[in-house]
């Protein structure tokens, strides 16, 4: 007689769990390596970094028996009751949370801390695969798509409120599963423009054109909206003479200007950027009126919302953001160079990572890790712990595990026969990929350091807990998969 127990372990997807277990095993000796002294190798002793993590190891191990036992349809029928009661946990923890190097986003429960923030990622991608898989919703309706904003949004909002910005900051991930569920690739873009906007802007600021009073920063950035804009026109009119007279036009304009500018009268080009815009919105408005196109409406929209990010997000720089922030951006931009201070973790990191060669030096032989030289070696910048013992060749082989893990999510999430199980396993998918990312870019120096861990290798109980059951929860829908419909 087969019982269902047996039905579900026949149905569940073992190499997903397979290549878990490696990643698990692999970040294990990773603690072992980084939290060593020597003279200590009892790596079971529970009062040492490597024996707490055995336990967070064989808890995980339990609470995804425990996920997986459970019924699927539990998950669907419950998602927003998990997420609201994760929503007010976030909000009790900014009030009871002591005070742990400037955040407010661990609860102290007797000699176990846990970060709710690390929980929330769950309870998000639960209450957005509820409400996505809802009848006749579709992401390109302004009011659908604003609600699934707005469920990402609270939880950043919360966090941030504790002082993490960057674990607020992972909820961006969610983005690349609206537009896997068909939302436009026009937001995307401008994501992508904001960010380009943001780093040449702010790199550039101070850094003038030949003799000129113009700055590079400001003068690049408003090229690169006249010539999205008429870009934008292309690709969605296919008009050449509205492409020719934004594009050329801006080019014959600014051309001008400078060689006046640069030999008759000094002046800032920046100036003349503004009345091009200026002239190229009014034309995208005539058109919109001439032709009916909703399009040259929201095109210029495009131009004017870059605009105002391009001159606000100085302001965010310069007001918002943190000392400790700025400085971080600053390093990683090359503005600044601070070896002692905000770029010692990452050079220190690289010293690291460069010292391990091709093939390592071996497992506890790590001299820059053994002597503490790299801060939260065994939590943030546990990758240049692998870097350091194992080489060139063994972070690769890691880097290849999480491939496997990330093109392995997107092969179970498409094979989802509801929406429910297609939109969480993206969420999962998204949630990885951006943790991944930004970790091994912040231990390399190619993106700043926010302090995010990386799956199954950084040190804690909270970070291990919240990718297992993200990761579980997705295998037990997918189990379920085929007695859905």
């Amino acid at each position: 007689m087969v019982t269902r127990s047996d039905s579900l372990w026949k149905t569940v997807d073992w190499v997903t769990i397979c290549i878990y277990l490696l990643l698990i095993v692999a970040g294990w000796f990773s603690v072992c390596g980084a939290s060593y002294d020597y003279g200590e190798r009892d790596f079971f002793d529970f009062s040492t970094r490597a024996g707490k993590q055995f336990i967070w190891i064989i808890c995980s191990f339990g609470l995804g028996f425990v996920l997986m036992m459970l019924d699927d349809r539990m998950y669907d029928t419950f998602a927003y009751v998990i997420y609201i009661g994760m929503m007010i946990l976030l909000i009790v923890t900014i009030f009871i949370a002591p005070d742990v190097k400037g955040s407010r986003s661990w609860l102290q429960m007797g000699p176990v801390s846990l970060q709710p923030a690390e929980f929330a990622k769950f309870a998000t991608a639960l209450a957005l695969a509820k409400f996505m898989s809802s009848y006749l919703f579709t992401i390109t309706k302004p009011k659908n798509f604003l609600i699934a904003l707005s469920l990402v949004l609270l939880p950043m909002l919360l966090i941030i409120m504790q002082r993490e910005t960057g674990s607020a900051l992972v909820y961006l991930a969610f983005f690349l599963m609206f537009y896997r569920e068909g939302m436009s690739g026009v937001v995307l873009f401008s994501g992508i423009c904001a960010v380009v906007f943001f780093v040449v802007s702010i790199r550039y600021d101070q850094v003038f054109i030949a003799d000129t009073p113009t700055p590079i920063g400001e003068f690049v950035v408003l090229s690169l909206i006249l010539l999205f804009t008429g870009a934008m026109t292309w690709v969605y009119q296919r008009k050449k003479v509205v492409l020719r007279n934004i594009l050329g036009g801006s080019f014959v304009i600014l051309a001008i200007a400078f060689l006046i500018s640069e030999f008759i009268v000094h002046f800032n080009l920046v100036w003349v950027q503004w009345g091009v815009c200026a002239l190229v919105v009014l034309y995208l408005v005539y058109l919109s009126l001439a032709e009916r196109q909703k399009s040259y409406i929201l095109i210029s929209l495009f131009t004017i919302g870059s605009i105002g990010f391009m001159y606000s997000s100085d302001y965010v720089f310069d007001n918002i953001l943190e000392r400790h922030q700025q400085t971080r951006i600053k390093v990683v931009l090359g503005m600044e160079d601070d070896p002692t201070g905000a770029g010692y973790n990452v050079n220190q990191s690289k010293i690291a990572i460069g010292s391990g060669g091709l093939t390592g030096k071996g497992f506890l032989n790590g001299t820059q890790t053994k002597l503490k030289y790299v801060p939260e070696q065994d939590t943030d910048f546990i990758f240049c712990t692998v870097g350091e013992e194992q080489g060139f060749f063994g972070s690769a082989v890691v880097l290849l595990l999480f491939l496997a893990l990330i093109l392995r999510l997107i092969a179970v999430a498409e094979r989802q026969v509801s929406a429910f199980g297609r939109v969480y396993g993206y969420c999962v998918l998204s949630v990885f990929l951006f943790h991944l990312f930004i970790n091994v870019g912040m231990v390399l120096g190619l993106t700043p350091v926010i302090g995010i861990p990386l799956p199954f290798f950084s040190y804690g109980g909270s970070s291990l807990w919240g990718f297992s059951i993200l990761l579980f929860i997705f295998l037990r829908i997918d189990a379920g998969r085929k007695k859905r419909f």
